[in-house]
Order: structure tokens, then sequence, then C-alpha cells
């Protein structure tokens, strides 16, 4: 009986898997931020008093589902109509039940609707299955990244027991991205659920399951969208004969008004190194013609995941560094689902957020905000996150820091190429591409930024001029700077000068920023940058800032008087 018992949990490996990959996908996001370069953190520290206590920006708030107007200083341009929508971990605790990590926070959306230079905002909690079953219990039911539900105690001794051996409820709680398929918006994480969403009201109106369309058992919040709106996304699926990352591709236009996402197809699948220890993945890259995915050293153990409820383990337990493994490039043709022959390497690092990539003089070039040492997620239990003084400064301090760099891919390599010398032709990059004895080619990158930006605790949530640039030979970037565990900064990078310009205000956190072009402009700064910048400080205001793009000059800010955590994505929806 027993042994039947196991045989059917192990056998829902798939769902199981895809609870991990949800879990890892909200957090990972946030590690991104906090992995930037550790020399880095000394400097500051050797300047500076230690770091605030940012506890207040990471524990539970209030919904404001009633819209509110916002006090408007300065200006927002009459040209800029639309919401700015936001979301993240917003509810940490269900009665005694308490999360562990940051990731595991029920999703709080948000909306800032900008018309005419006026400003309103309201919020609402996700209503997923997840949320209302935890509220219905007041207890955590369902298992996130890095908090396992415990067995529910009403019941007997051995009914918990054997309650250690029943699948394992998939959670929901899609509090990642915002992401568009077919012209409909849906929230999502990394597991094999997406919730759609009314953008007006942010009500759900329907649960998306991945595994019902396609193999797959989940797949990333940051897809790729070709000109035309086809999506592409990446997703892992597991089987008998070990894990495959899925090239994913979702067409643009809906056959039926009810449609979601019918007609997804798996182009490409590329099997992993390790049958049973396949990489994480919280983005790719994609150019006009190629899909570039990384399978980086930051593993996830399948035997740990699956056995996690009968150890007593978080997903989270299931994921580890392991640098003795070098990252390798998948480059694969989106027309034709093709995997490119060529062995592309570099030495171990880890990336969460991909800035952008393109093709020039038969070359991929790839851009990455990248950290050396991946054990960043094992930092974001909210414990560390909430510590102060000395003890936050430590928590800091053990984390990379992140740092943009590029790669270059050559894609027709000969087999009679020269060993031992650079194959990239590219004179405006340092990115090498060398022939190894074996075949491999080894890569290695080009910094993108000045040493300013060590100052600023490097970068994360890179931001680009998505309509117009992606895929594109590219100037800028956007970004957070960290000189805390979440960013403290908005930094404007350009690539081609490699310099940089920053806004900061003490005492605030401005979330990722979110380029807005002006209607009918070519140039790839004409715009704005909106952030949400919030403060612990409750006696000062959390506000929506707009800042114009090329000088990075304050033209703005809308003032709420709402208390807000800080969170992960988001996306700005013209109207």
């Amino acid at each position: 009986m027993f042994f039947q018992i196991f045989l059917r949990f192990v056998s829902n490996l798939s769902t199981i898997v895809t609870g991990f990959l949800s879990v890892v996908v909200h957090w990972i996001p946030v590690l991104k931020k906090y992995m930037e370069n550790t020399h880095q953190k000394k400097v500051i520290f050797s300047k500076r008093k230690s770091l605030p206590c940012i506890a207040p920006l990471l524990t539970t708030v209030e919904e404001t589902p009633q819209i509110i107007s916002a006090r408007v200083r300065g200006h927002f341009p009459k040209w800029l109509n639309g919401c700015l929508l936001r979301i993240g971990p917003g509810k940490f605790e269900y009665g005694k039940d308490k999360y562990n990590h940051w990731f595991d926070g029920m999703a709080l959306l948000h909306q800032f609707k900008v018309e005419k230079g006026t400003v309103t905002y309201r919020s609402k909690f996700l209503q997923s299955d997840t949320y209302k079953t935890n509220s219905v219990h007041d207890r955590i039911v369902i298992s996130e990244f890095g908090t396992l539900a415990l067995p529910d105690p009403c019941k007997n001794v051995f009914e918990r027991f054997m309650s250690k051996f029943e699948p394992l409820a998939i959670t929901d709680n899609t509090n990642v991205n915002y992401v568009q398929y077919k012209g409909d918006y849906y929230i999502s994480t990394e597991t094999n659920f997406m919730n759609k969403l009314d953008i007006e009201t942010l009500e759900k109106t329907e649960k998306v399951d991945w595994s019902k369309f396609i193999a797959v058992n989940g797949a990333t919040a940051h897809p790729h969208y070709d000109k035309d709106g086809t999506a592409y996304n990446m997703g892992n699926s597991y089987g008998q004969h070990g894990s495959c990352y899925n090239v994913i591709r979702v067409p643009p236009e809906k056959v039926d008004l009810g449609e979601t996402i019918h007609g997804a197809q798996v182009i490409c699948s590329i099997a992993s190194a390790e049958r049973m220890k396949p990489s994480y993945y919280h983005s790719f890259g994609m150019t006009r013609n190629y899909i570039v995915f990384i399978e980086q050293p930051l593993k996830m153990n399948l035997w740990k995941i699956i056995t996690s409820k009968i150890r007593g383990k978080a997903f989270s337990d299931g994921i580890s560094w392991e640098p003795q493994y070098d990252a390798r490039f998948h480059v694969v043709d989106k027309h034709t689902g093709q995997l490119l022959p060529g062995m592309y390497y570099s030495k171990p690092f880890v990336t969460f957020h991909q800035i952008n990539a393109f093709e020039d003089q038969g070359c991929v070039i790839i851009d990455l905000c990248c950290q050396d040492d991946g054990r960043s997620l094992e930092v974001y239990q909210l414990q560390n996150l909430r510590k102060t003084g000395k003890e936050l400064d430590q928590v800091y301090n053990s984390v990379a820091r992140s740092f943009p760099r590029r790669f270059v891919l050559p894609l027709h390599v000969s087999l009679n190429a020269p060993e031992g010398k650079n194959l990239s032709p590219l004179t405006y990059s340092s990115a090498s591409a060398v022939k190894q004895a074996d075949g491999k080619i080894l890569c290695s990158y080009e910094n993108l930024y000045p040493e300013d930006l060590e100052e600023e605790g490097g970068v994360e949530f890179p931001q680009i001029n998505y309509g117009q640039f992606s895929g594109k030979k590219y100037q800028f970037f956007y970004g957070c700077g960290f000189r805390h565990l979440v960013g403290d900064s908005l930094i404007k990078v350009d690539v081609v000068n490699k310099t940089l310009t920053v806004w900061r205000e003490d005492g605030f956190y401005p979330s990722e920023p979110v380029f807005v072009p002006v209607p009918g402009t070519n140039e790839e700064d004409g715009g704005v940058i909106l952030s949400v910048v919030i403060t612990p400080n409750q006696n000062e205001r959390n506000f929506l800032l707009v800042l114009d793009a090329k000088n990075f000059e304050e033209l703005g800010r809308a003032e709420v008087p709402v208390q807000m955590p800080y969170g992960f994505h988001g996306t700005f929806v013209t109207i």
C-alpha cells in the first residue's frame, strides 16, 4: 500500500515540478536584483552607514479596491494615457502560519491609471484558488517556493503522516509578471497555471493550464513577441526519458472569441545535460530569427523536489548552485524549430533577466544581467530581508551583484576554423568566441558598463524600448541600481559609450522602470520612464514617478496615501 502510494506520488513529477518552477519564478526576478557584484558592496560600506531597515516594504498590506485620486506634483505629459500595471507579493501570513520566502507572498495587483495629466490608483489581491483556499482555512494550505504547507492540524497523527504521500497541490499564486497572448492579458509565474485578467477591473476571469494545450509543465513569465503579436516562450517537460527545455510558439490571433492559448505549439525540444538535474531559468533571448537559451549551472534536483513533502522540505531545497559546470548557450531557428549545431560555452554564471539580443555580421549578440555566484535565492528568506543594522549588512554582503555583459555567438563556424582564434568579426565588441580543441566554442564576455555602476550596486530589472528595438541593435537600457536588497535607484545605461545616468532619492526605493515611447517618434530614448517609488517611512507618501527618458530628469510624481510592498514586474497598456 505504502509503495503504491509512493509510486503514485512520483508519477506526478510533472505537476510537482511545475509547482516548484512556479514558486521559483516568483523569486528569481527578485533575486536577480540582489545578486550584484560583491566587491562593490564593500566599497559602499566604506562610505556610508549601515543599510536602513526595509521590513515595512516586505510586510502584509491591505488592498485598495476603490479607485482613489493621486496628488500630482509637477506634471504628467498629456500624451501619456494608459494604465501602469504592477504585481508582486502583498500578503505574507494566514492565521498563525507565516511564509518563509519573499517569493511566497500572495499576488497583489496594482493599477495606476494616467489620463490627461491626472492619475488614479487601485489595488486588489488576485483571487486565485490558492488565495481563496488559504483564506477559507485561515492557514497556508498550498505550498509555495520557500514554504511547505503543513498537514491539517485537525487530522490525527496517522492522517497527518499519510498526508505526506498525497500529491502536492500546485500553486496558482501567479505573482511575477503580466504577459499577453492573442491580445489578452494574463498574470504568470513559472508553473503550468496563468490567470487571465480584466485589466480595467483587476478581476480574474479565467485560470489557464499550459499542460492542457501542450506537453509542458509550465512556462516563464517573460515571453517575447514578434511585431505581428506572435508570442514565444519556454517551458520545461519531465518524463521517463529525462528533462527537456521546450521552445513554445503561440499564434497572434484568435479563431474563436473564447480562445486562450489554443494553437500553442512546441517548436523545439532541447534535452537537459542531466536528466534529473535540469537548469533553472527565468528568461531567454530572442532576435529576429533565433531563440537563445542559456543552460546555466543553477540546478533543480528533481528527486529532491518530488520528495520534498516526504522530507518536510520546501521546493527551494531542491535548487543548488553548481559552478563545476559551465554555462551553455543553445540557439534555435524560430522559423524552422531547428537547434543549431554550435556548442557555445562560457565560464559559469547565473542570469535571471536578458536585456536584449540581435544579429550582426553572422553572429547572435546577447546582452544579459549576470552574477558570478548563484546562491542568492537562499538569501531571500523574509527573516533575512527584515533584519536591521549589522545583520542586514551581512545579508547584503552575502549576495552577488548583477552586471550587464555581452556575449557574441558566431553562427557559421566551419569545421576548418582555426583553434585558439577569436571567431567574432565584430570590431565594436571585445567579447570573444574561441574554438577549442574539442570543437566547442568558448565565449568570453564584454562588460557593458563603466566602473561607476559598481558604486550603484550593479543593475537589475533591465528594460528597453521593446516595441521598436527588441531583437535589434540598440544603445540604451534602463534598470534598478541595488545598493540595498531591493532597488534604491533608477539607472539609464548607454551600452555603446558605456556611460550611465542615475536617479535617486534617499529613503525611497523605485521599482522596475517601464519605458513608454512618445507617439510617432523614432528616437530610441524618445519617451518617459515610469516607476513606482515606495518608502518604509510612514511619514512619507509612495508615488508613481515619471522621468524624461532622454535626460532622466523628473517631470512629475503622483502621490498616494497607501502602503505598498516592493514588487516584481509590470507593463504599461495604452488607452
